[in-house]
């Protein structure tokens, strides 16, 4: 509908994730709910957070 928002890319899904780790000086799991919560503010309706916090999880983890 066009009232709903796009949904991103898993590209721009999988930027936004690294460029919010390095915003939030996130360093491991433990920051991983800080991390989907700003991604939930920002991004809300946009990206899959089943998806997103599995790849937030990767890239903490990494």
């Amino acid at each position: 509908s066009a009232y709903l928002p796009r949904q991103m890319s898993e590209d721009d899904v999988k930027a936004a994730i690294s460029a919010e780790i390095a915003a939030s000086g996130a360093a491991g799991i433990k920051d991983m709910g800080k991390v989907i919560a700003t991604l939930k503010l920002k991004y809300a309706g946009q990206m899959d957070f089943g998806k997103a916090s599995g790849w937030v999880k990767a890239a903490l983890t990494a």
